[in-house]
């Protein structure tokens, strides 16, 4: 039978894109799924163009697939993704080797267009926008353990004045309320205990009912809590802009939507925010937090920053720091300033100097990472509800799960506790995860 090898960068947007991919091309053509590249008959690489060093991993990935291309030129090579719709035709005349160019909205031509290539052998790219046929063209989900990712809309309407999201995957469309339900259904039918929710700004979903009438996140996140055997409800990512009181308000009626909130801030300088193009203020998001804490005061929040943009100075980048001492987030991700051609951003002056960045990176990396610890230490001796989802590899005798705040935990068990949401009590804090053991009298 052949055979299929992907390679994943980004976002979890991503991740979800690279399931619904293998599924198309085992339903088309029985292809299973290989975890070697020199194994595969089709090799794709789903890509990322967020930032300039995730847009080379992709020419440097498929650089290394060429030799294997060499020694077997029936090889097929794909390009799908951000950056495949960021470059369309350029990727082929880069890398004449690679057989075929998708962007996110037309990842359900695959089937098609490694068929024609078989055929014709000539190379194909689609990086058209079509609307929402991508969901409509592909197969009925196949669950792969107890967590599953669920799309529920693409698209980005913001247009942050750094960010190439809303070039690469267009305009946001939301997809309609009930063909989430049905794709949830059949999921929770499978055994899956735990949804993400995804979105470029998952919070700004208005999907249509059968009766024509727009749904939000908040009431989608009702429907879903009421489903026998879904367990956990996540989303991500947000915009503070969307996160309405309504979605507030489900952190106090829903106990199925996690204690976890993804909230992208992005920088603590109100002048930053406003060259950056986020439509806020730093007073507006700390509103909707403490909001959301009244709602559910055990919530971790978790965050995004960018460090070094045009024009921050100490100042700004002091005030970055005051917003997370005082928010206390956990477990953010932080970056330096990657410039994207096509962006408002990328034509402003920047005087500051590469080593001056990593200087303030280190820095806000480094108080993100004693809070993330020291939420970590609180964290021991408490009793966690913790969702089992795999055998340690490293470790067969062990667990592997996670908690409501996202946490990573390590435990004795075995197979029979895969799917399972148990009780458990918080051993010690490791600088990444968590031991724990099952606690019986809970």
């Amino acid at each position: 039978m052949p055979s299929l090898y992907i390679q994943t960068y980004g976002c979890q947007m991503n991740v979800y894109d690279s399931q619904r991919l293998a599924d198309a091309m085992e339903h088309s053509h029985q292809m299973t799924q290989v975890s070697s590249p020199e194994d595969a008959d089709l090799l794709v690489v789903n890509t990322c163009s967020i930032r300039e060093k995730a847009q080379e991993k992709t020419f440097s990935e498929v650089g290394r697939w060429r030799r294997l291309k060499q020694k077997k030129p029936s090889t097929i090579i794909a390009v799908v993704g951000c950056v495949a719709s960021q470059e369309g035709e350029a990727i082929i005349r880069r890398a004449p080797y690679v057989d075929i160019v998708l962007g996110p909205q037309t990842l359900h031509q695959l089937p098609r267009l490694y068929d024609q290539v078989k055929s014709t052998q000539k190379p194909c790219v689609d990086v058209s926008f079509p609307e929402i046929e991508k969901f409509d063209a592909l197969p009925d989900r196949a669950s792969d353990g107890p967590c599953a990712l669920i799309s529920v809309m693409e698209g980005c309407s913001k247009y942050c004045s750094y960010c190439i999201v809303p070039y690469t995957r267009g305009e946001e469309i939301s997809r309609p309320f009930d063909d989430i339900l049905v794709e949830a259904s059949q999921l929770v039918d499978q055994g899956i205990k735990e949804i993400t929710l995804l979105g470029q700004n998952v919070n700004d979903y208005r999907g249509l009912t059968p009766e024509g009438h727009e749904a939000d996140l908040a009431l989608l996140i009702h429907y879903l809590a009421a489903f026998d055997g879904l367990e956990r409800i996540r989303f991500t990512t947000s915009h503070p802009t969307a996160f309405s009181d309504t979605l507030i308000d489900c952190y106090a009626e829903e106990p199925k939507l996690a204690a976890h909130l993804h909230l992208p801030v992005q920088s603590g300088s109100n002048k930053i925010l406003s060259l950056m193009k986020r439509d806020y203020t730093v007073e507006l998001f700390q509103e909707k937090i403490e909001k959301l804490k009244s709602k559910r005061p055990d919530i971790s929040i978790s965050s995004d920053f960018i460090v070094g943009f045009p024009g921050e100075t100490e100042q700004d980048f002091q005030d970055t720091l005051s917003l997370v001492k005082s928010i206390y987030f956990d477990r953010s991700f932080s970056f330096i300033y990657s410039p994207r051609p096509g962006t408002p951003a990328a034509n402003l002056f920047d005087p500051e100097t590469l080593d001056s960045k990593k200087d303030k990176l280190k820095r806000l990396q480094d108080l993100l990472n004693h809070q993330s610890q020291t939420i970590s230490r609180q964290m021991v001796g408490s009793i966690q509800q913790v969702l089992i989802t795999q055998i340690n590899e490293n470790r067969p005798e062990e667990v592997i799960g996670r908690t409501e705040n996202n946490r990573i935990i390590n435990a004795i068990g075995d197979t029979s506790h895969i799917g399972q949401l148990h009780p458990m009590r918080i051993k010690t804090a490791r600088p990444h995860s968590l031991e724990a053991e099952f606690c019986l009298d809970a």
